[in-house]
Formats: structure tokens, C-alpha cells, sequence
């Protein structure tokens, strides 16, 4: 009898201590998941208690083509979040992208990650983050983490050390007015992948890097990085970060994707943003080009007007990724982002399932949806296909 008290306290003890949040996230102290997933893949649930609040969650399994909405980090801690849950369940919807770190250089939550607490980069959007990880479970809902990576302004601003700056030793700004870190800094790489890590500890399934780049600028600007001792490239150093960051993230059994320019897919060069379709292919998951059709020049792929013909805009850019990809042997995906926003042409439910097609007719079934205001067209979210 003793000896059965003695293993059922040493059960719930070792369960309280996965699930009680650290002050500080050690990799080699704690793996994400590892205990509740083999509850959940065994009995279906599990309920337990972190930072005082009783969850009930459940294992979601990556859906077999995902086809996701962004949610900013203030519309997930809102009361309004549910209406989102409601447009999932209505549509094809399975997935939800949130920010974590978006490109003020917020986290979306309270962190622990030390250099977030020192320079202070945490916002309450979302008040119990693991709570709200639950929610998206308990509804089917695969949750994915978007991390701003090199436009951070608040990380720019409390190290000086780490920014950008103009050959005349001034601070680069860009068109936004806002301070980008070097990509070229290990301190940068370590911070923004401590973040995902701890996402990934807080229930978050997969993590989506994006401003994985240098700043688009003219060629007439000189820029200096300071943390690029050894010279090398920018689609090297890209290349390099990716490396890095999955060779963390992989261990704890989930994928990364990574944002880019819908142009990285035909582009013969890395567009001066460091931006290869090739090398960044070598250690990403998933490639998520941004192919807006709004955000072609008039003339591109022989189209006078690209962002009123997305079909064709579409098609012609997701044929070149695809045969970039298949040349290189690449074990990585295309999951496009589209555009559910009017930018010069209106785009509602015929424009976007236009997208849709494009993809679909190129043998992709996989996409998120792009609203910066997340107010999306749920007519043409329903399954046309």
C-alpha cells in the first residue's frame, strides 16, 4: 500500500513540476509536450493545473493540409476571439497563426526568457496564454507561433549594440521609422529562439519565423553590420540562422516554417534581403511565400495587371517555387500565404477563391489567409474545391 502511495505521488509531483512555470527555460531541464503528449495520445485528454487555473486540453494532430488564418496577439486575448473559433468550425479552417512576437518587438504574453525581461518586451495581449493554447485544442484548432525575427524594434532600442546602422554610424530606420537588429548576431538568433522554445513549451505545435531577412533598401544605401566579422553573405547568414534555429526546435519534434517574399520563388538571386529559395529550403519545413498579388509590379510574369488576375499571378510564381524546389531535392513544402485585403483592386469572395485555385490546380491544398485587421471574407473560406 505504501509503495502505491509513494508512485502516485511521485506521478502527480512530476507532472506539477512539467507543467509550473520556470522563471528561466532550460533545454536540457524540460521537453515541450513529452508527458501530456503521451496522456493525450492515449486516453484522448488530460486535465491539469498550470498557473493556478484548472485546463482541460487535448492533442491536435497537424491536419493533413493546413489551411490557417493570422491572428494578431491582441484579437487572440480579446472577447472577440470567438468569433474566430466560430469561423473555423463553419469553414475549412484548422489552423490559427498567432503572434508571439510581432513586428513591434512585443511578446504576446508575460515571457520568462531573460533578455525579453531585461528589456522588457513582454504586453498582457494575451493574459493566460496556455489557457488560450487550450481553447484552440479543445476546438481542433492546430496553433502555430509567428515570430518576428530581425524587425524588432524594442530589442533595437535597449541594445544599441545590436542595431543596424548607416555607414555614417546612424542608426538605420526604415520607411516605417523603425530600428531593425543585425541579422549577423548570435544574441539575436539565441533571444528570438528562446521564444519559440518557450511557445513550444506553452502548448504552440509549430513555429513560423517571419522578417527572416535583411531590410529591403536601395541600392544606393549602405548599411553597416557590425556583428558580420567574417564577411559573409546575406543568404549565407539566413541560411546559417535556419540552421541554428532548427537544430534547436527539431529536438523537441516540431516544425519550422519560414516567411518569405512571394518573388523568392522565380527571383534567380537572394532580392538583396538575403532571401534564397534554395538555402533557405535546406534546413525550413515549410516555406510560406507571401504571394499577394497586390504586391506584384505591373508587368510581372508577362501580366499587365497582376493584382487583378491573382489566378494567373499565383500559378506562375507557385510553378516557379515548385520546380526550384523538385531541382534541389528538397524534402520542404509550400504553404502560400494569400491575401484577404483590398490594396488597389477589391478583393472579395471571387478573388479569393481565384487564390485558392491557383494553388489547388498546382497540386498545393495548403495556405493561411493574411488580414492585418483579421477581418476576413468567411464566404470564401467555405470548401470549394
Amino acid at each position: 500500500m505504501k509503495s502505491l502511495i509513494k508512485k502516485t505521488f511521485l506521478v502527480i509531483f512530476t507532472i506539477l513540476l512539467i507543467f509550473s512555470p520556470s522563471e528561466i527555460l532550460k533545454e536540457t531541464d524540460c521537453i515541450p509536450h513529452s508527458t501530456p503528449f503521451l496522456i493525450q495520445k492515449e486516453y484522448g485528454s488530460t486535465d491539469f493545473l498550470k498557473n493556478g487555473a484548472h485546463i482541460k486540453t487535448e492533442y491536435v494532430i497537424r491536419p493533413s493540409d493546413i489551411r490557417g488564418l493570422y491572428i494578431t496577439g491582441w484579437t487572440a486575448g480579446s472577447s472577440g476571439f470567438d468569433k474566430f473559433i466560430k469561423i473555423a468550425k463553419e469553414t475549412e479552417i484548422n489552423t490559427f497563426v498567432i503572434d508571439v512576437k510581432d513586428a513591434t518587438g512585443y511578446i504576446s504574453y508575460q515571457s520568462n526568457v531573460p533578455l525579453s525581461k531585461q528589456i522588457h518586451s513582454s504586453k498582457d495581449k494575451i493574459r493566460n496564454i496556455q489557457k488560450f493554447v487550450s481553447q484552440c485544442r479543445e476546438n481542433g484548432i492546430y496553433p502555430v507561433a509567428r515570430i518576428v525575427v530581425f524587425k524588432d524594434p524594442v530589442l533595437a532600442r535597449h541594445r544599441k549594440d545590436l542595431v543596424i546602422k548607416k555607414a555614417n554610424g546612424a542608426v538605420y530606420y526604415d520607411r516605417s521609422g523603425l530600428p531593425w537588429v543585425d541579422p549577423y548576431s548570435k544574441t539575436v538568433w539565441k533571444y528570438n529562439v528562446d521564444i519559440a522554445i518557450e511557445a513550444i513549451s506553452m502548448g504552440f505545435e509549430e513555429v513560423q519565423f517571419d522578417y527572416v531577412r535583411f531590410p529591403a533598401i536601395s541600392s544606393s544605401i549602405k548599411l553597416v553590420y557590425p556583428h558580420n566579422k567574417n564577411h559573409i553573405s546575406k543568404e549565407d547568414d539566413i541560411q546559417a540562422f535556419l540552421r541554428y534555429a532548427t537544430g534547436r526546435i527539431h529536438k523537441y519534434g516540431v516544425k519550422v516554417e519560414v516567411d518569405v517574399f512571394g518573388l523568392v520563388l522565380s527571383a534567380e538571386n537572394d532580392l538583396g534581403i538575403g532571401q534564397r529559395l534554395e538555402k533557405i529550403a535546406t534546413y525550413a519545413d515549410c516555406i510560406c511565400p507571401m504571394v499577394y498579388p497586390s504586391h506584384y509590379r505591373k508587368g510581372s510574369y508577362g501580366i499587365a495587371d497582376p493584382d487583378a488576375h491573382p489566378y494567373e499571378t499565383i500559378s506562375k510564381c507557385i510553378k516557379d517555387g515548385k520546380e526550384r524546389l523538385a531541382a534541389v531535392n528538397s524534402n520542404c513544402i509550400l504553404i502560400p500565404y494569400l491575401q484577404d485585403f483590398t490594396l488597389y483592386h477589391h478583393y472579395g469572395v471571387k478573388e479569393i477563391q481565384q487564390e485558392k485555385k491557383a494553388l489547388y490546380d498546382n497540386k498545393i491544398k495548403q495556405w493561411f489567409m493574411w488580414n492585418a485587421a483579421n477581418v476576413y471574407t468567411v464566404e470564401a473560406l467555405k470548401t470549394q474545391h
